[in-house]
Formats: structure tokens, C-alpha cells, sequence
């Protein structure tokens, strides 16, 4: 890549971060007869906290540490403490410039990762209705600048009528991509690969909007971070563990995934494991290709047109990483680079802050260029449709000029 100064940051494209969703989201959407009843923000402890009839969730500092001088667990107590751009599209714009990002990918906290959350709710009506209102509430956000802030919307999964009209309708309103659970079955649903779900990859296909399977996605974070795992193992190590945990919760879903025979079905649906880094990625495909080869080795035939679990995943499926050292230096030649999306999580606790530059020249740094551009740019554009930043904004944020036109058909 060229650039015009040695100074020159990359500018890049964010495939995960989060909106801190304002205490009015729900509230001020759903009918008069519900707000008691929706999810809503109250001041205790001197904290502010979502709430749902009587329940304390989280506070909402927990999902915007971004700059908070404090370590975990100790948060920012109230929106005023966190970072504006966390909350507001207009300050998240600003933010975006000084760090050389030039579109988001955004994604929820309060109602799950996957929208689990809203099974809380309990009302078929008031489940589906507040999905809707945070779609509703996400594509206003997003439309401060539409071709920058690129919302992933939620669905009503355990309601499939419902998930497929609210898709229909979100494609139609500037959504770019799905949000859905890579783990259906916890909730008694069908597998991923049953045929109750083809409707939903059907309306994905003809809408060419991706998928996106969010660590946390199956609503596992709290069965994980047990009150017994931080007493006996500490902060640190009750923290380390769920993160792992997490990250290869997603490598195994995606092994379900490419095994499924979706991908066979539906050869134009993309989807996105998302915050789960990409270090296992080479053992889970050589797994996954072992396994699935034994068992035509015990007697059954191989049909001739069948695509390998890995050959489906470089064709359909990307990941994203984000502080990653080890993986960047050392498996790229066996990682399929195509697939790598670069994120920066913010504003959550791992996220990049203030050290955007640092980490990718530290773990990009040695890469060729046009591998490195792929990663953190080419691959998201493709896959989102993103437009090129004007050479103006490239100028007034300090970051290189782009080397070439990015194509932005989805991949065949």
C-alpha cells in the first residue's frame, strides 16, 4: 500500500462493536400499557442499571469501559462517566475520525448477543414488539451516516414467521446484517441444519444480508461467570476463563455450521462468528475435514461433488480477531485470509483503545501489504458493501490512501 507520509495511519473498517443503548430505548417505543413491563434504566447504588420488572440485569457501565481509568470489576457508574461515542451516533462519528475507523459493524448488549435476552420477557406480543423496537431504535442510530455505521438487527429467532417478516422488513430500512444464535437448541429449538430454518436461510440469500453468530450468542456468559469461579479463582482467572470459554464456544459452532449441510444449500448465505478471534481456526478445520473423511472411510461412499467442511467455511463463513499476536505471525499462510475480518470491540473490556496502530503494526506489521489491506479493509467491504472514504476524509484523519478500488460483489 502506498502511503503519503511514514506517519500515515491505516485506516480501517470495525466488524464488532457495540452500542451502549440509551435508557430510552424501549420506553419510548413500545405502547403506554408496556413500559412497565420492557426493559429500563433505574439509579441504584449510584449506578445506573437496566432493569426488567424488578430484576436488576447490568449496569450499564459494564458494556462501556472504553477509557474508564479503573480495571474490571470496577465500571463506569453511569452514562455520564463512559464514553459519549458509546451511546451517541453523533460523538461515535467523531470518535471513529481520531481513531482512523471508517465504518462499524454495531451490535446490541442489553438484550443478549443473540436476542436472548427478550425471552425474558415473557409475552409473545411484547417479545416480538420489542424486537422491533430495538431494530427501529438501531437503524435511526445507523442513519446518522448509513454508509459508516452498519447495523446488524435482532430477531424474534424463536418465532420464525415473525424472524422472517422482521428481516424482510429491516432489509428494506438500511439493515446490513443478521443477528441470529449459533446455538438454537438451548433455547428447544431445531439444530441449525434441520429443515424448520431454511426460511430463514432462504430470506438471508435473497436479501444478501450475512449472518452473524456474536460470541455469547447461546446466552452462556452468566453460566459461566459464576459467583463460585470468582470467589476460588479470582478476578483474573474467572474472567480468562469465560473469555476462552466463549471464544471456542464460537470455533464450535462454526464446526456445526460447515458440517450442517446448509452451507451445501444455500451456497450464496455469508456468515460471521463475531469476537471470536481466529487462532483456532486451523485446527478446527483440519478437525473438522478429518472427522467428516473417516466416516466415509468406514464404508460409506464420498459423493463425488461434495465440498470439504473447510472448502464450505473459505467459500461462506468469516471470523473476526482483533488483539491477536500469535495467529498473525505465525498462521497465515494456513489461515484463509479472505475470510479475516478486523475489529476493535469497542467500547467493551477487551477492546482496542487507543492502541488501534500499536496492535495491528505489532501483529500486521510484517505482513504484505496487500494481505494486510485484505484484512483490515478489503474482506468487511466486500462482505458489507462499504463504500470508499472520500480522499478528503482520508487526508483529515491522517490515515493512507487507499492503494485500489475495492470490488464489492459477495463472493460466489
Amino acid at each position: 500500500m502506498t502511503t503519503t507520509a511514514k506517519t500515515a495511519r491505516e485506516c480501517v473498517i470495525d466488524a464488532d462493536s457495540h452500542i451502549t443503548e440509551p435508557a430510552d430505548v424501549w420506553t419510548s417505543r413500545v405502547p403506554a400499557k408496556y413500559r412497565d413491563d420492557v426493559f429500563h434504566v433505574v439509579r441504584a447504588d449510584n449506578k445506573d442499571v437496566w432493569e426488567l420488572r424488578g430484576q436488576r440485569l447490568t449496569p450499564v457501565g459494564v458494556t462501556a469501559p472504553a477509557g474508564w481509568p479503573e480495571f474490571p470489576p470496577e465500571y463506569p457508574p453511569g452514562y455520564e462517566d463512559v464514553h459519549p461515542g458509546s451511546y451517541d451516533a453523533g460523538a461515535r462519528l467523531r470518535y471513529m475520525d481520531e481513531a482512523a475507523i471508517w465504518a462499524q459493524v454495531l451490535y446490541p448488549n442489553v438484550a443478549g448477543f443473540g436476542s436472548e435476552h427478550f425471552l425474558k420477557l415473557g409475552d409473545d406480543a411484547l417479545k416480538v414488539l420489542c424486537v422491533e423496537a430495538y431494530n427501529d431504535f438501531l437503524l435511526e442510530w445507523s442513519s446518522a451516516d448509513p454508509r459508516r455505521l452498519l447495523p446488524v438487527v435482532a430477531t424474534p429467532f424463536w418465532d420464525l414467521d415473525a424472524t422472517v417478516k422482521e428481516i424482510e422488513r429491516c432489509a428494506g430500512n438500511g439493515a446490513r446484517g443478521i443477528l441470529f444464535t449459533g446455538e438454537p437448541q438451548r433455547y428447544g429449538l431445531p439444530v441449525l441444519g434441520a429443515p424448520h430454518w431454511d426460511r430463514l436461510w432462504s430470506v438471508a440469500q435473497d436479501t444478501g444480508l450475512p449472518i452473524h453468530f456474536h460470541i455469547g450468542n447461546g446466552g452462556e456468559t452468566l453460566e459461566l461467570s459464576t459467583p463460585e469461579r470468582y470467589q476460588h479463582h479470582g478476578v483474573n482467572g474467572a474472567q480468562a476463563y469465560t473469555a476462552v470459554s466463549l471464544f471456542m464456544k464460537n470455533g464450535v459452532q462454526c464446526a456445526d455450521l460447515i458440517t450442517s449441510g446448509v452451507l451445501a444449500r444455500f451456497p450464496k448465505v455469508q456468515f460471521v462468528s463475531v469476537e471470536s478471534g481466529m487462532g483456532w481456526l486451523p485446527f478446527m478445520l483440519e478437525a473438522a475435514d478429518y472427522s467428516w473423511l473417516g466416516a466415509f472411510r468406514k464404508g460409506r461412499e464420498r459423493p463425488p461433488d461434495a465440498l470439504l467442511p473447510s472448502e464450505l467455511f473459505r467459500r461462506q463463513v468469516y471470523v473476526t480477531f482483533w488483539f491477536e499476536q500469535f495467529a498473525p505471525k505465525h498462521f497465515l499462510e494456513i489461515i484463509p485470509v479472505d475470510n479475516v475480518l478486523f475489529e476493535t470491540d469497542f467500547p467493551h473490556t477487551t477492546c482496542l483503545f487507543g492502541n488501534i496502530q500499536e496492535t495491528i503494526s505489532s501483529g500486521l506489521g510484517h505482513v504484505d501489504a496487500a494481505i494486510r489491506r485484505k484484512i483490515l479493509w478489503e474482506n468487511a467491504a466486500r462482505l458489507y458493501g462499504i463504500e470508499d472514504p472520500p480522499a478528503s476524509w482520508c487526508d483529515a484523519v491522517g490515515a493512507a490512501q487507499l492503494h485500489a478500488t475495492v470490488t464489492h460483489e459477495h463472493r460466489a
